[in-house]
């Protein structure tokens, strides 16, 4: 068994900052309440962007979307780019991922070919010949879909049919020329994200939160006696929409206990034109949705009663995973490799249930969208049952855990290391979080500061912005940015933001020489 520290990373996907039973009583997730217990949480962790392919590859990069190209969905990130997988591989660890990736889009062309379109998402024959290496991971096991969306197949489907389940498809959205037997209604009119039928067929114990859970322990079994320390990043789907799970899950919570958040009148009144947009029923957004469209840039008018019962699902999804995360603590525990093993819990982005009338995701940078749930555990080093206010951000994680395996944090990465912090050598590390937001060369394009009372957010065109202080006004229902009250407040926050992009540059040359 190795001496060096084993690092597993553990995250699920658009997960509200309050969905945990921790902080939350409404929701049961009594192994991640253990993990808060037995380690630090930390209660202002911040994602780099609020959608999936540029947070996620600022996790593995340390670098922010527009440094390392992958700047929102859609848009495929560099095969080449030096990752944390491969940083720890070069240095003798075991790499794996498991689970979700979505570092390449849906469609492939010409130069920008992607493993995660069809045809190749579904050429089962391809992958079982392909577990990596894959940016920077040794070994991958893969599956793109959430609920019973038709880009299913990869590493998945294989293990669906290994189980017995040949008709796997009939489970999911079809492909033109197949048929969905058993998938949910998707509903007529409703949005991509919701069904009528929320109950899903799909037997538990061959749902994806099992499958990256199974084999997350394979992977963990195979490295936990080898000399090699190992790095895993187990990556749960859920509770991203669509809301549809199979049972126990399904009815776990009543809808009618659910309480979603709610427009507050007058809210959207000193905000942008885009945030009142979403309270109309057919929204002109205009340019905002060309060549692509801009997600969460339509009505979000959706009744009470639909809302209920999707937050009844998200909250089933969500203990799932965390049945799930339990089974890989218990293992941990019985390899007797827990003490040696640094494990950071989080999600890449957040999610709105209702709150200020928004539902999903959108270019609305409150902080249910931008704040993250974060818990580190590494026994002996990070001190238990802590609440941390210190700020973080998921640009951090490589950084940390380069040095968390005794390797430094590079001058070419923008993310800082966190593990003073972690282990309670340093109160803070950083003292403002960034947030960038695009969906197209345009429009909406946005970035947000985050600091320790106040957060400003700046777009590139459009003389609109929000200003918030986090302290008087948590709830973010008071828009300061063109207030005369607050022109001071502004003005410096303005400063601090440049200072905060020019502190962020990275430093890809070392300099060797006078001239």
């Amino acid at each position: 068994m190795s001496d060096k520290t084993n690092i597993l990373l553990i995250s699920t996907d658009q997960q509200h900052f309050n969905a945990l039973g921790a902080v939350n009583s409404d929701i049961k997730t009594p192994n991640l309440d253990r993990l808060c217990r037995e380690g630090t949480r930390f209660n202002r962790a911040y994602c780099p962007s609020p959608v999936c392919t540029p947070s996620r590859a600022s996790m593995i990069t340390g670098l922010y979307p527009s440094h390392h190209g992958a700047w929102t969905i859609g848009v495929k990130l560099d095969e080449n780019v030096d990752t944390i997988g491969s940083k720890l591989s070069a240095a003798g660890y075991q790499t794996g991922l498991i689970g979700k990736a979505h570092f390449q889009p849906l469609a492939s062309r010409p130069g920008s070919e992607s493993l995660e379109a069809q045809p190749t998402l579904r050429d089962l024959d391809f992958w079982r010949n392909f577990h990596g290496p894959w940016y920077g991971f040794d070994h991958i096991e893969l599956s793109r879909n959430h609920a019973d969306e038709s880009h299913v197949g990869q590493h998945y489907a294989i293990w669906l049919e290994e189980q017995g389940l040949m008709n796997w498809r009939d489970y999911f959205q079809p492909l033109p020329g197949e048929s969905a037997k058993h998938a949910p209604d998707t509903g007529t009119g409703l949005p991509y994200w919701a069904r009528e039928q929320r109950h899903w067929e799909l037997p538990e114990n061959l749902h994806y939160t099992r499958w990256t859970a199974e084999r997350s322990l394979a992977f963990i079994d195979k490295h936990a006696a080898a000399e090699k320390p190992f790095f895993l990043w187990s990556s749960f789907h859920d509770p991203h929409p669509p809301y549809v799970v199979p049972e126990p899950w399904a009815s776990m919570y009543k809808p009618e206990d659910m309480n979603p958040g709610q427009l507050v009148p007058g809210e959207h009144d000193r905000n942008g034109p885009h945030f009142a947009k979403t309270q109309e029923t057919n929204p002109d957004f205009g340019q905002w949705h060309t060549p692509f469209e801009a997600h969460g840039c339509g009505s979000h008018l959706y009744s009470m009663d639909a809302l209920r019962k999707d937050m009844a699902i998200y909250y089933g999804m969500m203990s799932f995973v965390d049945q799930q995360v339990g089974r890989i603590l218990d293992r941990l525990d019985e390899l007797g490799i827990a003490d040696n093993t640094l494990l950071v819990f989080t999600t890449d982005h957040g999610h709105f249930l209702g709150q200020h009338g928004l539902v999903a995701k959108g270019p609305f940078h409150y902080e249910d969208m931008l704040r993250i749930p974060m818990i580190v555990r590494w026994p002996g080093k990070v001190p238990e049952g802590k609440v941390s206010e210190a700020i973080q951000s998921l640009v951090d994680l490589t950084p940390s855990f380069m040095d968390a395996a005794e390797l430094g944090a590079p001058d070419d990465l923008q993310g800082i290391s966190q593990i003073p912090v972690w282990t309670g050598e340093k109160s803070e590390v950083r003292d403002f979080a960034l947030c960038e937001n695009r969906h197209n060369p345009h429009m909406p394009h946005l970035v947000t500061y985050i600091g320790k009372r106040y957060k400003i957010t700046v777009y590139k065109e459009g003389e609109f912005g929000e200003l918030f202080d986090l302290e008087t006004d948590p709830d973010e229902l008071q828009n300061l940015w063109d207030l005369p009250s607050a022109a001071n407040i502004k003005k410096a926050l303005l400063q601090d933001f440049v200072q905060g992009l020019l502190k962020s540059e990275p430093m890809s040359m070392p300099r060797i020489a006078h001239a």
